[in-house]
C-alpha cells in the first residue's frame, strides 16, 4: 500500500527532510486567461489550480490532486459528485478571507446570497499575474487582488506568492500573503469565521450519522436521514494530543486530519508560524470537513476567554504564511514536530 501524506504547513522552509535533489520534478506554471485560471502541471499532470471565476468571490486553489490521483478537495460546487455534501458553498478548494473586516463579510459570501443581503458581504477580486516561472523541483506564482465592499471601494491590496515544489512523491505549495490597507483602517473584528481554510473530499471527513444533504449521481440535493460512513475514515488530532471533533476551539501549534482515499493513508496537517498574530492558533476544524486555522478570531472558539481585534491603517500591511504538502507516506509525529520547529526559526 502506498502512503500519501497531504501537510499544510504555515511557513517558507525548503523540506529536504522528503525529498532530494535527485527526485525533484518538473512544474509547469500554464496561464489560461480565457478559463480565468493558472493550472500547475507536475511532470504533466496536473497538481492544483488557481482559479478566480465570477461565481466564487475570491481567488482560491482548486482542486488539489494527490501524487496517485486522487481529489484531496470537495468537489462541490465546482463540479458535481455523487456523495458530495451541498453545504456551505463558499467552501471552495484552499483560500484566505475572513468574516468581518469593517463589518463586512467576506467568509461566507457566494452565489447562495441573495441580492437584497449582498450590502452585507465583501468580495476578492484578482488583478494580474504578477509573474510566473516554472523548473525543475520548483516553480513561482505571484499575484495581485483587491478586497472590495459592495461599493466597490477597495479596501485591501493582497499580494499573494505561491512557491510550487515537487519531488517524486511530494508536492508542497508555499504561500506568503500580504495585505495592505488602501482606506484610513481597516477592521479585521474578532470572528470565527476566518481564516485560513481548506474544504476536504468526503473521504477526509469524520464519520457522522447525523442527518444532512448530499448531491446524488444526477447532480441533485438529496436529503439523506442517515449518513453511510463506508469511505469516510477522518480523524483530527492536535499538538496537544487531542482527537476528534474535540479539536475545534483548541489552540495548537499544529493540527493533522487523517484518512484514506482508494487505499491510501491521507494525512492532512496544519502548522501555524510562531510570527502569525493570535499564535497558537485557534482551531475552525468541523466534522464535516471545513479544516481552518483562525489566526485572528478567538472570542467565540474560546468561550470569551480570549478576545483579538487586529487593524492596519492606510498604508500598513500585515504577512500571513501558509505552506501546503503533499507527500507519499504517511509522516510520523516526530517529523511533523521537527518541520514545526524548522519553520519557527524562519
Amino acid at each position: 500500500m502506498k502512503y500519501i501524506a497531504l501537510v499544510v504547513i504555515m511557513a517558507m522552509s525548503s523540506n529536504f527532510l522528503l525529498f532530494g535533489q535527485k527526485d525533484k520534478e518538473p512544474i509547469k506554471i500554464e496561464i489560461k486567461d480565457g478559463e480565468k485560471k493558472v493550472d500547475v502541471m507536475v511532470a504533466g499532470e496536473l497538481f492544483t489550480s488557481y482559479i478566480y471565476p465570477d461565481n466564487v468571490m475570491k481567488p482560491v486553489l482548486w482542486p488539489v490532486i494527490s501524487p496517485d490521483g486522487n481529489m484531496l478537495t470537495r468537489s462541490y460546487p465546482m463540479i458535481n459528485k455523487a456523495g458530495d455534501r451541498t453545504d456551505h458553498p463558499h467552501h471552495v478548494g484552499i483560500w484566505l478571507n475572513y468574516g468581518d473586516v469593517n463589518g463586512l463579510d467576506f467568509w461566507n459570501n457566494s452565489e447562495a446570497i441573495p441580492a437584497s443581503k449582498k450590502d452585507g458581504y465583501g468580495s476578492i477580486f484578482h488583478q494580474s499575474i504578477e509573474k510566473t516561472k516554472s523548473g525543475k523541483g520548483k516553480a513561482i506564482l505571484v499575484t495581485k487582488s483587491l478586497w472590495k465592499a459592495p461599493d466597490n471601494t477597495s479596501m485591501l491590496e493582497e499580494k499573494t506568492s505561491f512557491s510550487f515544489k515537487a519531488g517524486k512523491d511530494i508536492r508542497i505549495i508555499d504561500r506568503t500573503t500580504e495585505l495592505t490597507a488602501l482606506i484610513d483602517e481597516v477592521k479585521f473584528t474578532d470572528n470565527k469565521e476566518g481564516m485560513f481554510a481548506i474544504r476536504v473530499a468526503r473521504e477526509m471527513e469524520l464519520p457522522s450519522e447525523k442527518p444532512t444533504t448530499l448531491m446524488d449521481s444526477h447532480g441533485v440535493e438529496t436529503k439523506v436521514d442517515k449518513m453511510d460512513n463506508t469511505y469516510v475514515k477522518g480523524d483530527y488530532k492536535s499538538s496537544e494530543g487531542i482527537t476528534g471533533g474535540d479539536v475545534w476551539g483548541t489552540r495548537a501549534r499544529w493540527m493533522e486530519l487523517a484518512s484514506e482515499i482508494k487505499g491510501e493513508q491521507v494525512s492532512l496537517i496544519i502548522i501555524d508560524h510562531p510570527e502569525n498574530p493570535g499564535y497558537p492558533t485557534y482551531w475552525h476544524a468541523r466534522d464535516y470537513g471545513l479544516f481552518a486555522a483562525n489566526t485572528l478570531g478567538q472570542k467565540a472558539l474560546s468561550g470569551g476567554k480570549d478576545e483579538l481585534n487586529y487593524s492596519l491603517k492606510k498604508g500598513e500591511t500585515a504577512t500571513f504564511k501558509y505552506r501546503v504538502v503533499v507527500a507519499s507516506e504517511h509522516l510520523s509525529e516526530d517529523e511533523i514536530n521537527a518541520l514545526a520547529d524548522e519553520y519557527a526559526k524562519k
